[in-house]
């Protein structure tokens, strides 16, 4: 069954995008998936470095392999669904039970990344605030920063996998025989959402998935946000007014603002992307015919947008983080016998900034 040039002709104009991009989604997400895997590899290979090691970067680097494992997952279903057969159809090489289910795997697993990135951003923004308020002195209350980050990632991986149980439940695959063709294929089980033959299980989902997974985080992201734009604007500069700032120690400020700037950078880009997912889900539950008319159609475009969101922390870390260039460049860009003594002073910099208690990355 695939949509032929007549029926195009007559949808909406959402409609009638959605068919057109679908045509080039898998082409481009692949594409993106590919770039982003590579530089996730590289932001949890130098997050973790020991110079590096640091609450706000343990959480970057677990968000780097949530990353990760959504675009491994998005890669076969791309190719299949996408590069393969023609999005718009439905047949029974393409709808088979096995490819079927491992779209039902990606679906939930999807979800779980996206849950799991969604809170690892908002304890960014908390860890990072906390710290400007009261930055670690001394290695024992490092130590503890350390044990208490490492507690929470963990604690965020396995509450959101508890947390969309009913998701997983609602995720359903059913039978569906053609007679007239005599095909057998499979497809997710209409959950009617918007109209009033809604199960009740799939409403209740609905509302807890967009509330827990989406606004909830998001609204704390924007709180903890504003707090550190603040913190930016006036604190930074009153404790310039009241210091006589050595070059070392302006150069550390400097980066401590550039740093903070390029996680607001990385919880704006959350918010653009999660938001209105969430917005569109309430409305999908609410509002007739709103599931089928404007959220599917968006579907393809809400995925490439959040790939993208995946993708491109590396390009953000490299551009806004000098700490990170160096331990980039000192790991996959060496070059013997050249600078010996250059990469001597980034050693003994990336010491002093560690031990640090205005670390840029602590």
């Amino acid at each position: 069954m695939e949509l032929d040039n007549a029926t195009v002709t007559d949808m909406s104009s959402l409609m009638t995008f959605a068919y057109y991009y679908a045509n080039v989604h898998g082409y481009i997400s692949i594409c993106v998936c590919a770039f982003g895997i590579v530089t996730n590899f590289f932001n949890v290979t130098v997050l973790t470095r020991k110079n590096m090691r640091t609450p706000t970067n343990y959480i970057l680097s677990w968000l780097a392999v949530s990353d990760i494992i959504t675009m491994i997952s998005y890669v076969p279903f791309a190719v299949h669904f996408y590069c393969f057969y023609p999005p718009g159809q439905i047949s029974e090489e393409k709808n088979n039970l096995s490819w079927m289910t491992l779209m039902l795997v990606h679906v939930n697993l999807s979800a779980t990344t996206h849950t799991i990135s969604i809170w690892l951003c908002v304890a960014l923004a908390i860890f990072r605030y906390l710290h400007i308020r009261n930055p670690s002195k001394g290695q024992a209350t490092r130590r503890r920063r350390l044990a208490r980050t490492k507690l929470i990632i963990l604690s965020t991986y396995v509450a959101s996998v508890i947390a969309l149980i009913p998701n997983y439940m609602s995720n359903v695959l059913e039978r569906i025989h053609d007679n007239a063709t005599d095909q057998v294929v499979f497809v997710f089980k209409d959950t009617k959402l918007g109209s009033g033959e809604t199960d009740p299980m799939y409403l209740i989902n609905a509302w807890l998935y967009s509330v827990t997974a989406k606004i909830i985080p998001c609204i704390l992201m924007s709180i903890f946000g504003a707090l550190l734009i603040y913190n930016i604007h006036f604190k930074n500069r009153s404790r310039r007014k009241r210091l006589v700032i050595s070059g070392a120690s302006s150069l550390r400020l400097s980066e401590h603002s550039r740093t903070t700037k390029m996680l607001l950078t990385v919880i704006v880009l959350f918010l653009v992307t999660e938001f209105p997912q969430g917005v569109l889900v309430i409305l999908s539950a609410v509002r007739p015919q709103f599931f089928e008319t404007i959220y599917l159609p968006l579907g393809d475009v809400m995925d490439i947008v959040a790939l993208i969101n995946n993708a491109i922390n590396f390009v953000l870390y490299c551009t806004m983080s000098a700490q990170f260039r160096r331990t980039f460049l000192k790991l996959y860009c060496r070059f013997p016998s050249k600078n010996t003594a250059s990469s001597t002073t980034y050693a003994a910099y990336d010491k002093q900034d560690s031990n640090s208690p205005n670390s840029p990355h602590s």
